[in-house]
């Protein structure tokens, strides 16, 4: 009789498509509104190593209307544009059957390394995202959109929610436009100590998810801090709807699976690949310090691969850098 192999079982089309949909249903980020399909974008370009993203500027309010006589022809003035330009990221990873040992021994097998892979993805793509918003936030031209109250001092210092709005005003008349933060969960925990905190309820009516004034709040410990004790400095980040662009198109060959019947008593391992775009809108990828076709997470963090392009105040992203009160 021939034995069942993960090969018989896995469908790798069916089984990338799976593993996709499981990584957005299971990210917050998605879940909280701030990014927005670029998958017809990727679709189309999804033979370079960028996605440009050609868009309109606002009509100039400074350009005066006339005055109307019976001599003067209007003067025609034109509408100008510019261009985005996103980075796709092609990862893969391999696992064994060795670590999938215990997820092999559950009734449904398929069901338990999808979930698998879709977790070990969603955590990866979250800490390319947090790299690209170094990188992005902090580039030369984005220090508008930037509230960094670290190296103040006598309590000034330390996140408040005075020193909250500060950061949310950044974005003058815009700042209505803002919907959720992104916290570590110390700053939560400060939040939550200073009574600011309050919940909505989820799907199922449960009040389970914290707001703050009227934003929604994800926690995640991944989100930056420097220093040590009392000197930490944290990154919190403020995000309007559609911040994020997110597209994704399956590579060739998306899922691989594969047995080597040499190894001991056997092993298997399954391959998946993934190519994406979850970039900030409005400030451009420029790949100056990029060594190889698709960067590292390091290069997304590089300042000096970013550049604004859209206004500072409809890039609908603000990093608040801040220390917490003892």
């Amino acid at each position: 009789m021939t034995a069942t192999a993960l090969a018989d079982m896995i469908v790798p089309t069916k089984f990338n498509k799976y593993v996709q949909v499981l990584s957005t249903q299971k990210s917050e980020l998605f879940q909280s509104g701030i990014i927005t399909d670029l998958t017809s974008v990727i679709d189309s370009e999804i033979e370079g190593k960028t996605v440009n993203m050609p868009f309109f500027n606002d009509l100039d309010a400074s350009d005066a209307e006339q005055v109307l006589d019976d001599s003067t022809d209007l003067t025609v003035s034109k509408m100008t544009t510019g261009q985005d330009v996103a980075v796709k990221l092609l990862r893969g990873k391999a696992f064994g059957a060795t670590d999938l040992a215990a997820d092999l021994s559950g009734a449904d097998p398929i069901d338990a390394i999808a979930n698998r892979f879709a977790d070990w993805w969603n955590k990866r793509m979250q800490t390319a995202l947090l790299a690209t918003l170094a990188g992005a936030m902090g580039s030369a031209d984005m220090a508008a959109n930037v509230n960094d109250i670290s190296a103040l001092t006598g309590g000034a210092e330390n996140f408040d929610a005075d020193s909250f709005i500060d950061a949310a005003f950044l974005l003058g008349d815009e700042q209505g436009g803002l919907n959720a933060v992104a916290v570590h969960s110390l700053t939560l925990k400060a939040m939550v100590k200073a009574d600011l905190i309050d919940f909505v309820p989820d799907s199922q009516g449960k009040l389970t998810i914290p707001t703050y004034l009227g934003k929604t709040v994800i926690v995640d410990d991944s989100m930056p801090v420097t220093g040590a004790g009392a000197n930490r400095v944290f990154t919190t980040y403020i995000f309007g709807p559609g911040a994020i662009g997110y597209g994704e198109k399956s590579p060739k060959t998306p899922v691989e699976v594969e047995r080597q019947a040499l190894k001991g008593m056997g092993q298997e391992y399954i391959v998946n690949r993934r190519q994406w775009v979850m970039h900030p809108r409005g400030i451009k990828w420029l790949g100056t310090n990029q060594a190889g076709v698709t960067p590292a997470n390091s290069e997304l963090a590089d300042v000096a691969n970013w550049k604004r392009v859209y206004d500072p105040k409809i890039v609908r992203i603000v990093a608040f850098k801040h220390k917490l009160a003892a």
